[in-house]
């Protein structure tokens, strides 16, 4: 079985919760496993959220610029990649590090939440037109009664 979908969305808060939806709307509808759905959609909310946040600037008319969210549920893994048209993580390394905030922050833990919730993490800048990448996957457990369920 194998599923993708990629919407680009406005750097618009409300575009957090639709891009969380369909996400757990089409884990739901393939069988995927309740915790292994809320893990992924927490991790993509905080890649999401990150996009709004830092991913650029506006455009014409005060219209903000769009993040690209993607998602392949192949076989037994979800691959999920947001990647915005910001100015992308410092330069000078290939994969920037993820330091834990301070206690005291109100903000600062997405990063660091994507890889404690998710099997493998890529963050990076995409090489061909400037903007962060973040690019994470998840091995998935099906329920007993999925429709779609990996063979």
């Amino acid at each position: 079985m194998s599923i993708w979908w990629s919407l680009h969305l406005r750097r618009e808060a409300a575009s957090v919760p639709l891009a969380r939806r369909l996400l757990m709307g089409t884990m739901e509808t393939a069988g995927v496993d309740p915790d292994i759905s809320y893990d992924l959609s927490v991790a993509l909310s905080e890649a999401c959220a990150n996009a709004v946040e830092h991913g650029g600037g506006t455009v014409h008319g005060g219209v903000s610029e769009a993040y690209r969210v993607t998602a392949y549920l192949d076989g037994e893994k979800c691959r999920i990649e947001v990647a915005d048209s910001g100015p992308g993580f410092p330069c000078g390394s290939s994969r920037p590090v993820i330091r834990p905030a301070r206690t005291d922050a109100e903000g600062g833990r997405g990063l660091c939440l994507i890889q404690e919730l998710a099997d493998h993490v890529h963050i990076g800048n995409t090489p061909d037109r400037g903007g962060a990448v973040v690019c994470f996957d998840k091995t998935l457990k099906w329920r007993k009664d999925a429709p779609l369920m990996a063979v």
